[in-house]
């Protein structure tokens, strides 16, 4: 773990020239300014000063003097800039002209959530993410996208001579050089979807690892002539990519979702937090699936779940509770299905931890398991079982937001706002878009 003198140090005996200050904005994207490395210390000290009105959803014109705080913890060299000037990049809190934390930093929103876990007693939120991705070619204009996958592969599919695999490869690489613990990567159920799993770490960590994370696997497809997606839902008809989510709680040393004389090995603090993510399920979804073409991926046949129910062996439920390994009490865990990769992590983390606290607050249980296939239930059925839905679409999961005060209240007021009337925004243009579906579909039979 680097401090700022072991960073200073690095950068001198590594010669790096130049140093990305980077953090995100509400909906997600990375956000960056450079500086010389001979300044990195004095903004250390002192920060550096932005105008932060021009970052959506920060702050109005008449109060648009913010600050970047480096945390020397995040400090990284880039290891695909391979030729001078060599260049870093460390993460950065958000804080007001008066030198608080700003309440519309996502990092910050996060820190507020384990602050909280922490005050009930947990010393650590752990998260370990799965992003999917997909890997295209380029094609024709550089701006343009070919329709055909990089790749034709599927499930654990794998040859040694295949140009996706030594992209996967690379990225791996990649990621092991800046200290991201890759534990396996594979190639997904999808033509042209891959998986690169890295190891679990502490919600802070772990959403600065995704977002590392998301930043390297585009550097390095773009070596490599190809553009990597996050999408959730980029081909018709194919499985869409999907951000699942490992998740525990420690006190101390101790795994709190761990009770061995359980028949799941799940403790009470695990069962109530599963029954409150179920519970705020609806609410949640427009924070960790937010974009239109996330409903997309959210539709029965597809392996992403919508039904909002839990279970062991059963990947069609909206929470799978992986197999418990003796001598391995620290691994027990559940797994939620269905956030996805185009999510800000630092707002997911934070509406999955809170919404999971809200249920071990008020000691609610969730329903019995569902250790069937929900997709061949009816309708009726489903009703009988006392099994809900996911929205269907981003509009349906805004409103279920609005009416959920536990994870608007993760998000907090300045960042709910702004993230509210961006993704309105976004419906509202997708509703009014005509789409090529459309035309094909009525310019000559009406």
């Amino acid at each position: 773990m680097h401090t700022v003198d072991s960073v200073l140090k690095d950068i001198r005996s590594n010669k790096i020239e130049l140093i990305d200050l980077q953090f995100t904005d509400i909906l997600g994207a990375i956000k960056s300014v450079t500086i010389p490395s001979a300044h990195l210390e004095d903004v250390f000290e002192r920060g550096l000063w932005f105008d932060g009105s021009s970052i959506y959803g920060f702050a109005r014109i008449q109060e648009s003097d913010m600050l970047l705080k480096p945390d020397a913890i995040t400090y990284r060299i880039l290891p695909w800039v391979e030729e001078p000037p060599l260049r870093a990049r460390v993460i950065c809190d958000i804080l007001t002209a008066d030198g608080e934390p700003f309440p519309g930093d996502p990092r910050y929103a996060l820190k507020r959530a384990i602050a909280k876990a922490e005050a009930r007693g947990f010393s650590a939120y752990n998260i370990g993410p799965e992003l999917e991705f997909f890997l295209f070619r380029k094609s024709g204009a550089a701006s343009t996208i070919d329709a055909v996958p990089h790749d034709v592969g599927g499930y654990f599919d794998f040859s040694p001579n295949d140009e996706a695999e030594r992209v996967r490869s690379a990225i791996t690489t990649t990621l092991q050089k800046l200290n991201i613990d890759v534990e396996m990567n594979h190639h997904e159920v999808a033509i042209g979807q891959h998986e690169i799993d890295f190891k679990y770490s502490d919600a802070l960590h772990s959403a600065d690892n995704s977002i590392t994370f998301k930043y390297a696997v585009k550097g390095i497809a773009v070596k490599h002539g190809l553009i990597a997606t996050f999408m959730p839902k980029p081909i018709f008809g194919q499985n869409g990519s999907g951000m699942h989510c490992h998740q525990s709680l420690f006190s101390g040393d101790v795994n709190a979702f761990h009770d061995p004389n359980d028949a799941y090995k799940l403790s009470q603090n695990a069962y109530h937090f599963i029954a409150g993510l179920l519970h705020h399920a609806r609410g949640l979804s427009a924070v960790v699936a937010p974009t239109v073409n996330s409903y997309k991926r959210l539709t029965p046949g597809y392996e992403a779940p919508v039904y909002i129910c839990w279970a062991q062996k059963n990947r069609s439920a909206l929470i799978r509770v992986p197999r418990y390994t003796v001598g391995r009490e620290k691994s027990v865990r559940i797994e939620l299905r269905f956030p996805d990769p185009s999510a800000n992590p630092y707002l997911a983390f934070a509406a999955m931890l809170e919404a999971g606290l809200d249920g071990i607050e008020k000691q609610m249980s969730p329903p019995p398991p569902v250790n069937e296939d929900v997709f061949e239930w009816t309708p009726e059925e489903r009703a009988a079982r006392g099994v809900g839905v996911l929205p269907s679409t981003l509009e349906e999961a805004l409103n279920e937001l609005a009416a959920d005060d536990v994870v608007k209240g993760a998000l907090g007021t300045h960042i709910y706002d702004a993230f509210n009337r961006a993704r309105r925004a976004e419906w509202e243009e997708y509703r009014l878009h005509v789409t090529n579906w459309e035309r094909q579909r009525y310019l000559e039979t009406t």
